[in-house]
């Protein structure tokens, strides 16, 4: 009999414990336009086509300036990123395929798999150094979102 009670119990406990962990920060920065972790480059992304659809490969456009503004050219970037509340990467492996000019690059074979909270996470190596920059987005089933909520 009392196994009855507390099992449905501990069942919703449960899943309100896992709902709210799965929500993303309140103060989440969802910014497009960041500075490197050491401020050697300031960095732009976008998605190419707009927004980013659930389950479909889509390209970026990653534009890096120096920070006084100056366009950087000539720079390996490398591309990671994942879903942090899950602990998991992501399903593909992006890469920075081609220099357009005028310091930007594109990025192409992203994908993101399930709705929430995803980062995208650049190294940045060139003549100034080497560089990390991470971007969130919240990917909602209607595209990536990328600006504030």
């Amino acid at each position: 009999m009392v196994t009855k009670k507390i099992l449905p119990l501990l069942a919703f406990l449960s899943l309100s414990f896992l709902a709210g962990c799965m929500s993303p920060p309140s103060d989440l920065d969802l910014s497009t336009h960041r500075t490197t972790a050491n401020q050697r480059y300031v960095v732009d992304i976008r998605p190419v086509d707009g927004p980013a659809d659930l389950n479909r490969i889509h390209a970026w456009e990653v534009d890096v300036s120096s920070p006084s503004g100056q366009p950087v050219d000539g720079l390996k970037i490398a591309v990671d990123g994942g879903m942090p509340q899950h602990g998991h990467g992501l399903p593909t492996r992006p890469r920075v395929t081609r220099q357009l000019g005028a310091g930007r690059y594109l990025m192409e074979g992203m994908k993101f798999s399930m709705t929430g909270w995803w980062e995208i996470k650049l190294k940045i190596d060139g003549a100034a150094g080497s560089d990390t920059v991470t971007f969130n987005t919240i990917v909602d089933g209607r595209g990536g979102r990328l600006a504030a909520r």
